[in-house]
């Protein structure tokens, strides 16, 4: 494979997007253990972020595979609609990957590979027919995107720790916060594909509102975790910081709702998200 096809099946993935849902494992587990996870979990752990990896890689390939027609819209640029990687080659690689987080998955047990399973069969169902439905689309993949939480906890037999819960629904409600903001650029490819995101269906300005108030309602929440004893109070700085990102975006957002902000605000939200899972790392160690 030359440079150029590596860099566009790289971009396919979107590593950081599949980190994050390893690592999401990860912090499932630690939840669920508080802090007393046993020498000998690491081997599942590490099969565990594998899983997590594997199978977001997948995701991301089937998506593009299946929005290639939108993305010449509204992306031209991605490796797809641009011709570096071959809609025959994407398939390929989303089947690989689907292998690598199956093989991971049935490593770890017979339970953690039926979960696995489903959380396939969720995101595969959104690809191919979920994305039209729009903002019920959108709740889809943030099902998806919360299912390595408990991933994590059923490495451990532990899937009901009540902070595990807790940050499972932070998580959902700013996933579906992005997954609304995202739909904004989008607006005139999905219209075109007959996607009726609510920005596609009501605006960009609706769908800003609904996008901030989904930020603002995590961030709500936030403070929950400690003050019911479920993290250490090294969850509070870091959290902090990821609170103030979801305010100042969701302000950013409602006074300038155009597609160009909105492409910056879904990137930070990226973030904020990444420190949302760092303090609950820190939180969960502490």
């Amino acid at each position: 494979m030359n440079r150029a096809k590596l860099n566009g099946a790289l971009r396919l993935v979107r590593p950081l997007n599949c980190a994050m849902m390893g690592f999401a494992v990860l912090i499932g587990a630690l939840l669920a253990s508080r802090s007393t996870l046993e020498a000998g979990s690491w081997l599942s752990l590490s099969l565990g972020f594998t899983t997590g990896f594997a199978l977001t890689a997948a995701s991301m390939i089937f998506n593009d595979y299946f929005d290639r027609a939108i993305d010449a819209v509204n992306q031209p640029g991605r490796p797809i609609p641009s011709g570096l990687i071959a809609p025959r080659e994407a398939i390929l690689w989303a089947t690989l990957w689907s292998l690598l987080g199956f093989a991971a998955a049935a490593a770890t047990g017979t339970v953690t590979l039926l979960t696995a399973v489903i959380a396939w069969l969720m995101f595969t169902s959104y690809t191919t027919r979920g994305k039209r439905t729009g903002f019920p689309g959108n709740l889809l993949v943030s099902g998806c995107v919360v299912t390595p939480f408990f991933y994590g906890a059923l490495l451990l037999n532990s899937v009901m720790a009540l902070n595990t819960w807790l940050f499972a629904a932070m998580a959902f409600l700013a996933n579906t916060g992005r997954e609304v903001t995202k739909g904004i650029p989008d607006a005139l490819g999905d219209t075109a594909g007959g996607i009726r995101t609510i920005a596609a269906a009501y605006g960009a300005a609706p769908a800003a509102a609904a996008s901030s108030g989904f930020y603002l309602t995590a961030v709500l929440l936030s403070p929950l975790p400690w003050l019911l004893g479920s993290v250490s109070a090294l969850y509070l700085p870091v959290v902090a910081v990821a609170d103030m990102g979801f305010i100042l975006s969701s302000v950013l957002l409602l006074r300038n709702p155009s597609p160009g902000n909105s492409n910056r605000v879904k990137s930070h939200v990226l973030l904020w998200m990444l420190l949302g899972l760092v303090a609950f790392l820190l939180g969960g160690l502490g």
